[in-house]
């Protein structure tokens, strides 16, 4: 194994160390990916619940501001009418002085607009009351929906925040080795183990040679290939799924570590 060369402040990984820190940080996500698969869903079941929840309470209140709004038009409407009934009164009392014809026309068409508009106030005040009322029994529907989803909610968060009690400790440990090892590996190299991991669907992004084939894709890798590979001086992916190829010897001495 290829020792690392230091300077004054930064390590200097030889490729080889680069390929065997690619090698672990695969076996690492692995098994952060195995933790992650017993939650199964629920985190995203979770966020959407999340999100439903707020959305039903930020309609609730949307309601609630809107019967307000309406509660508001309705006093206006009714100030309005008192307002028009004060103005016929006037009107009235006015009309008992009036000198000739065209006075009283007058004034007597000002009553007949307080009447329309008290007849209007009187339709708007139906319509507003209605509203409310029709919103009101949205709110009742809503909060009755609001109430099943929070209960969903703290059901599905608190199975999640039990596997994440139960998992701490070896999620933890997983992070702290995954940092490691990332910091063994170019920011370009990263990136690319990063994309390859996100295009596969199993998330392996470095996979080991196998009965002369990938460990991926089970293709047949060819024997001067499979020799480079072994020489650990470069990069070499699979011409097939792309994934990231390193030999069998790394799995190899894993083992014979674990038997030791």
């Amino acid at each position: 194994m290829a020792t690392s060369r230091r300077t004054t402040d930064v390590v200097d990984y030889s490729m080889q160390e680069k390929i065997m820190a690619l090698y672990d940080l695969q076996k690492i996500d692995s098994k952060i990916d195995a933790i992650n698969k017993i939650k199964g869903v629920l985190p995203t079941e979770v966020q959407d619940l999340e999100d439903e929840v707020a959305g039903l309470q930020t309609r609730i209140d949307n309601i609630k501001s809107s019967i307000d709004d309406l509660n508001l038009r309705v006093k206006q409407a009714k100030e309005d009418t008192e307002q028009a009934k004060a103005q016929i009164a006037k009107y009235n009392e006015q009309q008992r002085n009036v000198r000739n014809n065209r006075e009283f026309d007058a004034i007597n068409k000002e009553i007949e607009y307080q009447e329309l508009q008290i007849l209007l106030n009187d339709k708007h005040i139906k319509e507003y009351t209605a509203d409310v009322k029709t919103k009101k029994k949205q709110i009742e529907e809503a909060e009755a929906v609001l109430a099943e989803r929070k209960i969903d909610l703290e059901a599905k968060q608190t199975e999640l925040n039990s596997i994440d009690d139960e998992t701490a400790d070896e999620m933890a440990r997983l992070k702290e080795e995954e940092a490691r090892a990332m910091a063994k590996i170019d920011e370009r190299l990263l990136a690319a183990y990063t994309r390859i991991r996100s295009n596969v669907r199993n998330g392996l992004a470095v996979v080991t040679v196998k009965r002369d084939a990938c460990g991926g894709c089970f293709n047949r890798i060819p024997p001067q290939r499979q020799y480079e590979i072994r020489q650990n001086k470069k990069i070499i992916v699979c011409e097939y799924c792309g994934r990231i190829l390193v030999s069998d010897e790394f799995h190899e001495e894993e083992h014979k570590d674990i038997e030791a």
